[in-house]
C-alpha cells in the first residue's frame, strides 16, 4: 500500500534519508519544517538526488504537513521534542506517528538517558493520548545508510503503538530494503532508543562511520 508520509522536520539528515527512501519506494512524500522556506529547499534537493524533477515529493510547514499526511514521521533533535508535539497535538490526533527521535544530551551523547523525560516514544504518547498510535522505529539506521544507494545490511526495531500500527510500519522499513521486527509495546521504546547511544559510542571506538544491529536466531 501506498501512502501520504509527511516528515515533521524532515530538512535534517535522517528525515530527508527516509524521504529518500520511501519516494524510490512510490510513497508521496511532505517535508515539514517551522519554516516552509526550508522545505522548499530541502524539496528541490531530494528530487536532484532522485534524478526526477516530477517525484511526489512536496515541501509546507510542519503543521500543513500534518494535516494532509496519512502517517507523521517525527525527526526533531530531542530538545524540540515536547514543543514540537504540543503545537501539534491536535494534528495529529488519529493518526499514526513514527517517532524517530532519540534522546541524545549532548555531549554524553555516548550514554543512554534512562530518566522519565529520556523516553522520548513513551513522553510523545503521554502528551498526544490515546487517539494518536506512537511508534518508535528507525533509531538505528544511520542517515549515511538512508542516503546512499547501497543496500542497507541493518535491521529495525518497531516499538508501540497497536498491532495494526506496527505492521503498517514494519512494511513501510520493509519498502526501503530493511529487515524490520515487532519489538511490542511502547514501554519496549526505551530499549530501542537506548541503542543509538551505544552505536554512536562503537562507531567512535572502532572508528566507523554507521554501525547497526542485526537480529539473529529467527528464520
Amino acid at each position: 500500500m501506498k501512502y501520504t508520509i509527511g516528515i515533521i522536520g524532515g530538512t535534517g539528515k535522517e528525515g530527508s534519508g527516509l524521504g529518500y527512501r520511501w519516494s524510490l519506494a512510490g510513497h508521496k512524500i511532505i517535508i515539514g519544517s517551522r519554516r516552509e522556506e526550508k522545505a522548499l529547499n530541502a524539496v528541490e534537493e531530494l528530487k536532484a538526488k532522485i534524478g526526477n524533477p516530477e517525484a511526489e515529493i512536496t515541501g509546507t510547514t510542519n503543521d500543513e504537513a500534518v494535516r494532509a499526511c496519512d502517517i507523521a514521521v517525527l525527526t526533531v533533535p530531542y530538545s524540540a521534542h515536547v514543543s514540537t508535539l504540543e503545537g501539534l497535538k491536535d494534528e495529529l490526533q488519529g493518526k499514526i506517528l513514527i517517532d524517530v527521535v532519540v534522546p541524545l544530551v549532548p555531549p554524553k551523547v555516548t550514554k543512554v538517558q534512562t530518566s522519565a523525560e529520556g523516553r522520548a516514544a513513551q513522553h510523545a504518547k503521554a502528551i498526544l493520548g490515546p487517539d494518536v498510535q506512537v511508534v518508535a522505529a528507525f533509531q538505528t539506521i544511520a542517515f549515511e545508510h538512508l542516503l546512499s544507494d547501497e543496500k542497507i545490511e541493518c535491521d529495525v526495531l518497531v516499538a508501540g503503538g497497536n498491532k495494526e500500527a506496527r505492521r503498517v510500519v514494519i512494511e513501510l522499513a520493509e519498502d526501503i530494503g530493511l529487515k524490520a521486527w515487532d519489538a511490542g509495546v511502547i514501554e519496549n521504546a526505551v530499549v530501542v532508543e537506548g541503542l543509538t547511544s551505544i552505536l554512536i559510542g562503537l562507531n567512535i571506538k572502532y572508528k566507523v562511520p554507521s554501525s547497526g544491529i542485526r537480529i539473529t536466531g529467527i528464520e
